[in-house]
C-alpha cells in the first residue's frame, strides 16, 4: 500500500535577467525565488490498484513521483510504501518498484539494450534463472526480441520506450511509476503499451500510478483520478465522477425520415440538413430517452447516436474550475 501524508517540498530557484552585465552581478549577488512544488500532498493507493495522477505542467506530478520512488527527500510529511519510507531505505525500497520516466532513459545510450538489461540485472541481483525467464516473457509481450541487441540510440522512440518499460520491470517489481510514459508516440506504439499494462495489473496485480497528459491513455488504463495543481491534491475520484461534474450536456445525432424537425422542450437543434440533425441536450432538465422518445414521436428515426463530452474537455473544465 501507498499512503502519503502532508507530503510538501520547496525549491530554491536562482533568477537574474538577461545581459552580460546581469551575469555578472549575479557571480557576487544571486537572486532567488522559492516554488512551492508540493503542499501538503496526501492519499492512499491500495494494493493493485491502477491511479490515473493528473495535472498541468508544473502541478508536482513529477516531485510526487521522485518523492514515492526515493529520489526526492520532502521538507515535511511522511511517505509510506509498504512499510518503508522511499529516502529512507531506498536500496530495500527500489527492489519493490519499477520507474519510467518518458523524458529520461535508464538504458545505456551507446551499447546494445541487452547489455543495459545485463547491468540492471547485477544492479537489482536477480538471479539467473528467475531473470531469464522474466527477460523472456518481457521480450514477447513488448515485441521486443528484433531489437535488445540494438545500440539505444539507433532506435526509434516508440521502440526505446517498450525497452525503458521491460527494464523497469526486469526485478518484477509490486509498484510500478509511470511518469508520462507514451509522450511523442505513435498510435500503434501507444496502443500496445496500453494493452502490456492492463495485462501486468491484470494478471501480476501490479500498482501502477500513471502521470500524463495524454487523457486516452488515463481513459483506457485508469478508473481513479487525481488531480493536482498548483502543488495540491485538488480531486480524487472516479473517471465516471469527473466527467458527471461538468458534463450535463449531450448531442444527439439523428438521422430520420422527413424534411425538418420540429422544435421541442429542452432540445436545442444546432442542426438540420433534411433527414440529418444534431441536438444538443442539457441531461439535468431532460433524459437522453425522453428525448428519443419526444424525438421519435415527431418523426421516423432511423439511426442515432449520443455522445458527451470528451476526457480532454472535462479535464479542461476542472482547470477552469480551480483556476490551475
Amino acid at each position: 500500500m501507498i499512503e502519503l501524508k502532508n507530503i510538501s517540498k520547496t525549491f530554491k530557484v536562482a533568477q537574474r535577467s538577461a545581459g552580460f552585465s546581469e551575469a555578472v552581478k549575479a557571480l557576487f549577488k544571486k537572486e532567488y525565488t522559492y516554488v512551492n512544488a508540493l503542499r501538503d500532498v496526501s492519499f492512499t493507493v491500495q494494493d493493485g490498484e491502477m491511479v490515473g495522477y493528473i495535472g498541468p505542467n508544473g502541478a508536482g506530478k513529477s516531485s510526487t513521483v521522485k518523492v514515492m520512488s526515493g529520489i526526492l527527500t520532502p521538507d515535511s510529511g511522511e511517505c509510506i510504501i509498504d512499510g518503508l519510507t522511499p529516502w529512507k531505505s531506498r536500496k530495500e525500497h527500489v527492489k519493490n518498484i519499477g520507474v519510467v520516466f518518458g523524458q529520461r532513459s535508464q538504458l545505456w545510450w551507446d551499447v546494445p539494450v541487452i547489455d543495459s538489461f545485463e547491468l540492471l540485472r547485477d544492479i537489482y541481483k536477480v538471479d539467473e534463472s528467475g531473470y531469464k525467464k522474466t527477460l523472456s516473457a518481457l521480450t514477447e509481450q513488448l515485441n521486443i526480441g528484433d531489437i535488445i541487441k540494438t545500440p539505444v540510440r539507433q532506435l526509434s522512440l516508440g521502440q526505446r520506450m517498450r525497452c525503458e518499460i521491460a527494464a523497469s520491470l526486469l526485478h518484477s517489481p509490486k509498484i510500478l511509476f509511470l511518469d508520462e510514459p507514451t509522450i511523442g508516440l505513435d498510435a500503434v506504439s501507444k496502443i500496445a503499451v496500453r494493452d502490456f499494462i492492463k495485462t501486468l495489473n491484470r494478471e501480476n496485480g501490479t500498482t501502477v500510478i500513471l502521470t500524463t497528459h495524454d487523457m486516452q491513455d488515463i481513459e483506457a488504463l485508469t478508473e481513479r483520478i487525481l488531480l493536482i495543481g498548483k502543488g495540491r491534491i485538488l480531486l480524487d475520484g472516479t473517471l465516471s465522477q469527473l466527467k458527471n461534474r461538468h458534463s450535463t450536456h449531450k448531442t444527439l445525432t439523428v438521422d430520420y425520415i422527413g424534411e425538418k424537425l420540429p422544435e421541442a422542450e429542452n432540445m436545442t437543434v444546432v442542426k438540420d440538413m433534411g433527414g440529418h440533425a444534431e441536438i444538443v441536450i442539457d441531461t439535468s432538465l431532460i433524459s437522453v430517452s425522453q428525448a428519443v422518445a419526444q424525438i421519435s414521436a415527431s418523426v421516423e428515426l432511423k439511426d442515432i447516436s449520443v455522445t458527451g463530452e470528451s476526457v480532454d474537455e472535462t479535464v479542461v473544465s476542472l482547470y477552469k474550475e480551480f483556476n490551475i
